[in-house]
């Protein structure tokens, strides 16, 4: 949507005065919005939801619906469901939630936010939208034009247009279509607008500063998956690698004594035996150390499996010797949320990152709903990926000179422990848009923090809550929560440096098991030497490897 058609639609529908006398007053109606005309989309409905009433649509994701004590808390607030048709074949469904205006206290804290969509998409967040419109801002998700959600990519079998929405449209459509809504509600435009996410919705909001830099003013992407063909080209291999020959699969029981073995190697390095590494890169772990030496069992590995794991922790080299995409730095490959979930699977073929890769290359590249990823190499997956996909799904541009000129604040992070997209590759993203800005020109507007023992958004051993994504609002100021650190540098221009980080065991309100500092990269938190190394105050920031 053209934003010179919006600013001329906006204006015409508030001067016509469709509203009635509310229009007249600066103050319209939530119903009124429904007979707001929208260029190349139409309203699907505006209500007014009573205080506590809502329930999310059934048979959804349960980490996207939420749980009903979470709707009780709402107040009255105004939904408006918008279909986005940018092409024949686009259908994309966008909800619109915005709090009341806050004349009287309380209410909309003058701002945007815009939330991002994990795997491949196909659902829309209800419990994301509810947590932030708690917390007073206007917000906005998206399905990205289909139905599905998960590892599900049956919808993209013969829909290019589908799959453009997905790539790079939807979000775009989003945001304009929220910054239209709002502003006929409230009666002026959001102060500021920032758009988060993580995994796909990382991707999302790398896309979002790439492609359309006036979108946003501030974005938060996590565990970004910018550089798809090649992170699920790197899934590809991985699955040939540990299933091709029945001898080489490493089975979930294995996965803790290879992070036994990881620790014993590594753990002590940083000055803490704690299960976590903290700069993981300086971790030399050779998988050789645990060949079976007196017959196979869940202590060791076979000749076979040391081959697999070796490639898991490299990763895919292409035919002229080049990382197709990083391999995963060793640390927490047990645990919930780890290995099992994530890479090798409950059994051969039963990971995440198998069910991924599959959808993608069946639905996406091959277009064949049989193909079958046993007679593909790794090469041709490769070539065949990019040229077919990669214009819309990656995002991988670091030049990010006119997200800057617009004023717009970039704040990445990623857990190190990210058992599903190696961190080492938002690493190598950010390390890409120094060298093409400079550091100066960078930290003018970027910072990355990376997560020791975190896994992928969330989880793992380490502390894994700073108000990212997905882990509600975390402590109310900028050196606890992330979200709020990226609005204090957009709003009074004060960048971020450390971020405080915790560990949670049950119920926040009875303290953390654990805080760490998180250090602008390429610093890490180093271990002072004494005190309590589950307090952050026993850390001081210092140079890490690069």
């Amino acid at each position: 949507m053209r934003k010179a058609a919006i600013a001329v639609l906006g204006a015409v529908v508030m001067s016509c005065g469709v509203y009635g006398q509310e229009a007249q007053l600066g103050r319209p109606s939530c119903v009124g919005l429904a007979r707001l005309a929208l260029t190349g989309a139409k309203i699907l409905s505006a209500q007014t939801v009573p205080a506590g009433a809502f329930t999310p649509p059934a048979n959804i994701a349960p980490w996207l619906a939420g749980s009903q004590p979470l709707y009780k808390k709402l107040p009255a607030f105004c939904r408006v469901v918008v279909e986005a048709m940018p092409s024949s074949d686009s259908k994309i469904e966008i909800e619109v939630w915005m709090p009341p205006d806050g004349k009287d206290g309380g209410g909309w804290n003058g701002k945007l936010l815009g939330q991002g969509n994990g795997g491949f998409a196909g659902e829309i967040g209800y419990a994301g939208l509810a947590l932030r419109m708690l917390q007073g801002y206007a917000t906005v998700e998206t399905d990205t034009g289909h139905s599905g959600g998960g590892t599900d990519a049956s919808w993209a079998l013969g829909h290019p247009e589908k799959m453009t929405d997905y790539g790079y449209r939807g979000i775009h459509e989003m945001t304009q279509v929220a910054k239209v809504v709002t502003k006929a509600y409230y009666g002026k435009d959001p102060q500021h607008s920032y758009f988060e996410g993580c995994s796909n919705g990382g991707r999302q909001a790398l896309m979002e500063a790439q492609r359309f830099p006036e979108d946003y003013n501030g974005i938060l992407a996590g565990a970004p998956a910018n550089f798809w063909t090649h992170l699920l080209t790197k899934a590809l291999a991985d699955a040939q690698a540990t299933t091709l020959d029945p001898a080489s699969y490493i089975p979930s029981s294995k996965l803790p004594a290879i992070a036994s073995a990881v620790n014993a190697a590594c753990d002590a390095q940083d000055g803490v035996a704690d299960g976590i590494l903290n700069e993981p890169t300086k971790c030399h772990f050779d998988p050789a150390v645990m060949l079976c030496k007196e017959g196979d069992s869940e202590k060791c590995l076979t000749a076979a499996q040391i081959t697999a794991l070796k490639r898991l922790y490299e990763g895919p080299n292409d035919a002229n010797g080049r990382k197709i995409f990083p391999g995963y730095v060793p640390g927490a490959e047990e645990g919930p949320g780890g290995w099992e979930t994530w890479i090798t699977g409950p059994a051969p073929g039963k990971s995440l990152m198998f069910a991924f890769a599959g959808g993608y290359f069946s639905n996406m590249v091959y277009q064949k709903a049989d193909w079958n990823y046993k007679e593909t190499s790794v090469e041709d997956a490769l070539k065949a990926a990019d040229e077919k996909t990669a214009k819309f799904l990656n995002a991988t541009d670091a030049n990010l000179v006119a997200f800057k000129a617009h004023g717009g604040k970039l704040i990445l992070y990623h857990g190190w422990n990210d058992p599903a997209i190696s961190a080492l590759n938002t690493v190598n993203y950010y390390n890409e848009v120094v060298s093409q800005m400079g550091g100066p020109e960078t930290q003018a507007f970027t910072r990355l923090y990376m997560v020791p023992g975190m896994q992928h958004c969330g989880s793992g051993p380490g502390p894994d809550s700073f108000g990212q994504v997905g882990v509600g609002a975390g402590l109310g100021d900028a050196q606890h929560n992330v979200e709020l650190a990226l609005e204090h540098w957009v709003e009074k221009g004060v960048a971020p440096n450390v971020i405080l980080a915790a560990k949670y065991e049950g119920d926040p309100a009875k303290g953390a098991k654990m805080t760490r500092p998180l250090c602008p990269y390429p610093q890490i938190a180093a271990y002072k030497g004494e005190g309590d190394p589950n307090d952050a105050s026993n850390f001081v920031c210092a140079t890490g490897s690069k």
